[in-house]
């Protein structure tokens, strides 16, 4: 029972913290999502101390950023990620070409062996998608083309790093599978590719049969838990588990309005999804800032960790206008838990240092911290930009 009312009490402190540091930073006109991030930053194991690590709130976390994520879905239709598909497939891939080789560079310049260097570079490909999603979520600007670019490329960036740490992970090892590697490629795209195309025709077809459902909102129910079983299949694959949650919302998307999905989503978002970005907070080691051997090499790998992405991402969508790329660009810059899982990987392997793991960790801290500020002011500098695909603004103004 003891362990039960701790868990209890984390929830607690966690939900009210966030809650007060959103409203603090939205009354200063900024995403509520930095309140969240800084609030674990106070409340983690490395400053005050009042939340640690619990089970209990990892299942939590992990419940928000999926339900987070099949919200976004279902606010884009199939129709609009098409739209963009070549912009996005584009992103994607010149976003992770460019990290992953100034890492790699930046690694041996540091005079690391191969081995660790390719995990630096590594470390730098994958966006997490969840905290851009978020800003624009909070803004209202996830129907516009810049933010389905940016989706669009995100799914693009998660498939195409599975491959790339595969990869790396058996040169390290001395055993590189092609044959391994490949099929781990070719079931994330088979698996996304199935999704994208038979969900939303189960969804139409199946419109009357749960209309007759007695069950209280039966196509919220299968919708939810549709949500659950695509984020775990696309977890047990490899990919993230958000790539099966958005994929799941995207199809239930076509669904009716009367469904009234997105209505009846809003109070889980509003409960669990703060829970994903306090904890993301909690591993910020902030001790890290005051050690020199690491802070001057990790404050330059920030800045090549911001700069592959803003470039490398921009240039895909350099037709578009600068303004519009600089904010596809910056939308990709945060890196996540994936970032730590590598360097954890590398560390396991024992080719990561402890030194280049504080530095990985610095970057996943501070381009966390980077993009939500930045967003909001940079979409609102490409509302004038007019979207020639779909004849509509790529942002509108009214809803900045």
């Amino acid at each position: 029972m003891e362990g039960i009312s701790h868990s209890l009490l984390n929830l607690f402190l966690v939900f009210v913290g966030a809650k007060i540091a959103g409203e603090v930073f939205e009354r200063l006109r900024q995403p509520a999502v930095i309140g969240e991030l800084l609030a674990g930053v106070i409340m983690g194991p490395y400053a005050l101390g009042i939340v640690g690590e619990d089970v209990a709130l990892q299942v939590v976390s992990t419940l928000g950023v999926v339900i987070l994520m099949f919200y976004v879905g279902l606010e884009t239709r199939r129709s609009e990620i098409l739209k963009v598909g070549r912009a996005g497939v584009l992103v994607g891939t010149l976003g992770i070409i460019l990290p992953l080789v100034c890492g790699f560079a930046f690694g041996r310049a540091l005079g690391r062996d191969w081995a660790e260097s390719l995990f630096i570079g590594t470390a730098l490909v994958a966006t997490s998608v969840g905290i851009t999603a978020r800003v624009l979520s909070d803004r209202g600007l996830l129907s516009t083309r810049l933010a389905r670019i940016i989706i669009t490329a995100a799914v693009v960036d998660d498939v195409l790093g599975l491959v790339v740490l595969s990869a790396v992970s058996g040169v390290v090892k001395g055993s590189l599978d092609v044959g391994r590697v490949s099929l781990v490629g070719l079931e994330a795209v088979a698996f996304v590719v199935a999704i994208v195309v038979v969900l939303p025709w189960v969804v139409v077809k199946s419109e009357t049969l749960l209309d007759r459902l007695h069950i209280s909102n039966a196509p919220f129910a299968v919708a939810v838990g549709s949500m659950l079983l695509f984020a775990a299949i696309a977890e047990s694959i490899g990919l993230a588990a958000i790539v099966g949650a958005f994929f799941a919302g995207m199809g239930f998307a076509e669904g009716p309005d009367r469904w009234e999905l997105q209505q009846r989503t809003e109070p889980l978002y509003e409960w669990l999804v703060p829970f994903f970005f306090v904890l993301m907070g909690t591993r910020v080691n902030i001790g890290l800032f005051t050690d020199a051997a690491v802070l001057v090499p990790g404050l330059a790998l920030v800045g090549i960790a911001v700069a592959t992405k803003v470039i490398g991402c921009g240039l895909a969508v350099a037709n578009e206008g600068p303004r519009p790329a600089l904010a596809v660009g910056v939308g990709m810059v945060p890196r996540g838990e994936v970032g730590l899982i590598v360097a954890a990987m590398g560390q396991s392997l024992g080719v990561v240092s402890e030194p280049v793991f504080a530095m990985i960790v610095m970057v996943v801290a501070a381009s966390t911290l980077i993009a939500p500020p930045l967003l909001p002011a940079l979409f609102r500098l490409a509302r004038a930009t007019s979207d020639v695909s779909a004849g509509s603004p790529v942002v509108d103004p009214e809803t900045l």
